[in-house]
């Protein structure tokens, strides 16, 4: 079952998406997601210049050794870039086995481990209460776990927290540039305390709640942080600080107890090996359109079981509902599975181009039981969605100093 054609489609029906289809000289086709957001059109390249020509004729069933080939046969080998255009090649592979098969992904990995995905949502809020009222409206969906980002008084704009614009399209204006946030890491520790104070007398205690701190802290004052939540019961603190050097979390590990997960910028298991062998997180959080596909991401979940990490994979709204679909099939199967991000399944735009079965039902996505990844995508209607240059903000300190974004 040769590899016939591999056409690369970039469209925007609201964010950036970088679509992969595989087409097998039997007719049968696979989908991929190789989006990274703010670069997409340089994964294009790495995909139509390197990538297709050398997988044209290639047997689509050797899902491993075509891994292998695209990762450990370049020289130049990691980094989002290339990880998201071998995540693409290789997702669309196991959407064709899984079609040849006539079985659900999550069948080909072993099987269920569970009746359906745990997922958390967010409450983004322009203050405590704002916050707190969309967490009421969330708990009452039926969600039990969700993650509060409030804005912080005195900065005119906060991560999460949008205020009137709708998305970064918007955030930048009439120029295609990166929009640029203020931090104040005083400012943030003057009101963080208060919201979790908050939401504990509001939504009560049988609701999970969750924070993500975006790498705003170094690693002290992420431990500080740490030990100023405890009280509150958080299922986890997400990306309190950097981890390129992976040392950082011994620090933070060190002072706190709370509940610590990172991994969403991650490409590899090497990324989190220090992290995950010296049990210093509790949930890796790396997403399969990042990190290397379903493969990668198989491994990853085995490393971290081994461990007692549990998986989170990131669920942005620049993830597409192929990578959606992804995460559902390895959150089914994986035993060491903890919850998945959410942020629902698209606007109507996206749900015009991509058709798939998944479904919420009492705060748990039930994962499609069609063969392969269960996505299907609509080549002419993204046409009408052409793609936008945008870019992520960039974040510095109130005297100008760059910071992480």
């Amino acid at each position: 079952m040769k590899i016939e054609d591999i056409r690369v489609f970039v469209s925007c029906p609201g964010r950036n998406f970088v679509t992969v289809k595989i087409v097998t000289e039997d007719g049968v086709n696979g989908l991929g997601d190789a989006t990274v957001n703010g670069r997409e059109m340089a994964v294009v390249a790495y995909l139509e210049e390197h990538v297709v020509p050398c997988l044209i004729g290639r047997d689509a069933r050797m899902i491993e050794d075509t891994w292998q080939y695209l990762y450990r046969g370049a020289y130049w080998r990691g980094g989002p870039i290339a990880m998201a255009a071998i995540a693409a090649i290789d997702m669309a592979l196991w959407d064709i086995k899984g079609k040849v098969a006539s079985l659900p992904l999550y069948q080909l990995l072993g099987g269920r481990s569970r009746d359906g995905v745990t997922v958390y949502v967010h409450a983004n809020g322009t203050d405590v209460d704002d916050t707190l009222d969309k967490a009421d409206d969330l708990k009452n969906q039926g969600f039990k776990a969700i993650r509060l980002q409030s804005a912080i008084p005195g900065l005119p704009v906060t991560y999460g927290v949008l205020g009137d614009k709708k998305d970064y399209f918007e955030l930048q204006g009439n120029r295609p540039l990166p929009p640029e946030e203020i931090w104040s890491t005083q400012k943030y520790f003057s009101m963080i305390e208060g919201l979790f104070e908050a939401a504990r007398g509001r939504l009560g205690n049988d609701i999970h709640l969750l924070h993500d701190v975006h790498n705003r802290l170094t690693p002290i004052e992420s431990a500080r942080l740490g030990k100023l939540l405890e009280q509150y019961d958080l299922l986890f603190l997400e990306d309190a600080s950097l981890a390129e050097n992976q040392q950082s979390y011994d620090l933070i590990r060190a002072h706190t107890t709370i509940p610590l997960a990172i991994g969403e910028t991650f490409n590899s298991v090497w990324d989190c090996k220090h992290l995950v062998e010296n049990q210093l997180i509790d949930y890796i959080r790396a997403a399969s359109t990042h990190a290397g596909g379903v493969t990668a991401m198989r491994r990853i979940a085995d490393f971290a079981a081994i461990h007692n990490v549990k998986t989170a994979p990131h669920g942005a709204p620049d993830l597409s509902p192929v990578c959606i679909a992804a995460h559902m099939h390895l959150d089914t199967w994986a035993p060491n599975f903890g919850i998945q991000e959410f942020v629902g399944f698209g606007n109507d735009e996206t749900r015009q181009l991509f058709t798939h079965e998944m479904r919420i039902e009492d705060g748990m996505v039930q994962v499609s039981e069609a063969p392969g990844l269960g996505v299907e995508f609509d080549e002419d209607a993204a046409k009408e969605y052409p793609y936008k240059r945008s870019y992520l903000p960039v974040s510095r300190l109130e005297d100008g100093t760059l910071w992480n974004w």
